[in-house]
């Protein structure tokens, strides 16, 4: 039996992404997340990406299931699980039917290719322009216009400054202090004390500058380049907004959702 309900394609799986598709996903949305072979996600506790390595990873209360191709992908949307795959170059899209395609991989650049006008396709954050790589832009920065639906003109420009938390910005971002394998991190959750080693990459390590809960840690093995963003500290303290998705997330994951409501083919298989 075909299934009616509307598909989405997800292209990147970390936590901005992820907490997009959770929230599309309980408004009745099946989802497909598309990886690279090796995630760089840093809060990898709600980062669909984290399946890659894992097999399966539960979300807000919404499972991912990693799988090797797409021939399973039917069974899982039959089970409301949302399926990832390793497709970087997002081959997926042109090979199944789907409603509409998010590019969330936050790459803060434009990306690679031009707009496709057959596929309903959402950018999010910088680098996107509703009509020349995208139909639409959500806005991802923090501020007045956070998941706003753009539909002519670009998301606000890549700031590269981390939003302040408890008065921390660049401070509260690890690092990578050269190129190299990361090995031994700490548990993300954990509560850190200043001058505590949180992760070694390449044999240095890397300290915490204040304390704080461990919210974000690459995959332990990962080769990271120099200067690559490998964790997030969060100065607040809390664990457990270490394992729940973003007020950030939820943000522009209702613009998304605005976004896909818009189109009258995605409202009619909504209403089935």
């Amino acid at each position: 039996m075909e299934i009616e309900r509307p598909l989405i394609i997800v292209r990147g799986g970390g936590d901005l992404a992820t907490g997009v598709a959770a929230r599309l996903h309980r408004c009745g949305f099946d989802i497909i997340v598309l990886e690279i072979q090796q995630p760089l996600a840093v809060r990898r506790r709600v980062a669909f990406a984290e399946a890659v390595y894992t097999g399966e990873v539960e979300v807000g209360g919404v499972r991912g299931v990693f799988v090797p191709d797409s021939e399973q992908i039917t069974h899982l949307r039959t089970e409301r699980v949302v399926p990832v795959l390793v497709d970087p170059a997002g081959n997926l899209s042109a090979q199944i039917n789907a409603s509409a395609l998010v590019d969330g991989r936050m790459l803060k650049t434009p990306p690679e290719t031009t707009l496709d006008s057959s596929l309903f396709t959402i950018g999010l954050g910088p680098g996107f322009t509703a009509g020349v790589n995208c139909h639409v832009v959500i806005e991802t920065n923090r501020g007045h216009n956070m998941g706003r639906v753009i539909w002519q003109g670009s998301a606000e420009p890549d700031t590269k400054v981390p939003e302040a938390v408890a008065g921390f910005d660049v401070d509260r971002v690890l690092r990578a202090p050269v190129s190299g394998l990361l090995d031994g991190g700490k548990e993300i959750g954990s509560m850190i004390k200043a001058g505590d080693e949180i992760v070694r990459v390449g044999g240095v390590p890397v300290e915490a500058l204040f304390d704080g809960a461990l919210r974000g840690l690459v995959h332990d093995g990962v080769r990271i380049e120099a200067a690559a963003k490998i964790g997030d500290l969060d100065p607040r303290g809390e664990p457990s907004y270490c394992f729940s998705i973003s007020d950030k997330s939820l943000a522009v994951g209702g613009g998304v959702l605005e976004a896909l409501l818009s189109q009258p083919h995605i409202r009619r298989l909504l209403s089935h």
